[in-house]
């Protein structure tokens, strides 16, 4: 791993204790980013992109999520390791998270102004005066007009694009160093996307923020990130620079993601996609778990898991990559 990396998870292993007993969703999941860095995390619905962002931020409850292996090393801190009442510092201060939707995600029944304020309160001890001038420079920086007005509306009266800005604002306004985004355009319209993309990419430039974008939106992932990993059934199977991933994917998942997205297909063509599904945790056997889903299975695909060969700018987990 990078030692230089302001996030590095290394061999991370996740577990629920289920009804049928303990079941493992993300296994020995290895990755770094870098100050300063943007980095995507891509899968298919069900890969552990999510419950990976969330063990990050220590927010999944314990029982019934446990961390069953490996470290979460950010500014010198094992994250997997602190008490509570230190990951509640960091959690917000050093590290903001984005959520896919903001309407469950803010407090209905209170007032914008508040609810970022609170933060401030939280964190920097912030009172009245002191905190309502941050609030209002940091919905000035996300891009808010009429802000006396917006202080004082409830979530509900927002549009969606402006309640995922409020959130924006709340995870970046006491100055994180990472800000991981958690699908946050999926509820947004096309254009409102494009716009949400854009404040993140100024709001790096201008904080410094090293941002970990959680999508299954492969052109975004092409246009904004440094370095992608490709996560499937739980495991990394593939990491690396994105533009050296994309023009050679050696996984086949990876190739298959790449060949239905819709940049990929001419106009009036068949969209192509993967057959099958992505196996529930529990039931992903003791092989690579997409051998089921793979036009180059072989036999010892089924009954043993590859493990994650660096090669050059990129590392894939297969035993037949792709040529």
């Amino acid at each position: 791993m990078n030692e230089e990396a302001l996030l590095s998870v290394e061999g991370l292993t996740v577990g629920f204790q289920t009804e049928q007993g303990p079941v493992q969703v993300v296994e020995d999941v290895t990755f770094s980013l870098g100050a300063g860095e943007t980095m995507g995390l891509v899968g298919e619905s069900g890969c552990g992109k999510s419950v990976t962002a969330q063990t990050i931020m220590r927010l999944l409850p314990s029982p019934p999520a446990r961390i069953d292996a490996g470290r979460i090393m950010f500014m010198g801190e094992d994250l997997a390791q602190v008490p509570e009442k230190r990951m509640q510092k960091i959690r917000g201060d050093r590290i903001g998270m984005v959520f896919q939707e903001p309407m469950t995600s803010l407090n209905p029944t209170l007032r914008i102004g508040p609810q970022i304020a609170e933060v401030l309160s939280l964190h920097r001890g912030l009172r009245s005066t002191a905190a309502r001038e941050l609030v209002i420079a940091i919905l000035e920086k996300v891009g808010f007009s009429n802000i006396d007005r917006r202080l004082e509306q409830y979530p509900h009266e927002l549009s969606g694009g402006l309640r995922q800005r409020v959130m924006i604002a709340m995870a970046v306004v006491c100055g994180p160093r990472l800000l991981i985004a958690d699908e946050p355009t999926t509820a947004l319209d096309v254009t409102i996307q494009a716009q949400i993309m854009e404040l993140l990419q100024l709001l790096q430039r201008d904080l410094g923020l090293a941002i970990l974008l959680i999508t299954h939106d492969l052109a975004v992932v092409s246009e904004v990130c440094r370095t992608v990993a490709i996560m499937y059934a739980g495991r990394i199977v593939e990491r690396g620079l994105t533009r050296s991933v994309f023009a050679r994917p050696r996984h086949p998942y990876t190739s298959a993601l790449i060949s239905s997205s819709p940049r990929h297909t001419r106009k009036g063509e068949r969209l192509q996609s993967i057959p099958g599904l992505v196996p529930a945790p529990g039931q992903r056997g003791q092989g690579c778990s997409f051998a089921g889903r793979c036009g180059r299975v072989r036999d010892r695909c089924r009954v043993e898991m590859p493990p994650l060969t660096d090669s050059g700018n990129q590392a894939a987990a297969c035993w037949n990559p792709m040529p």
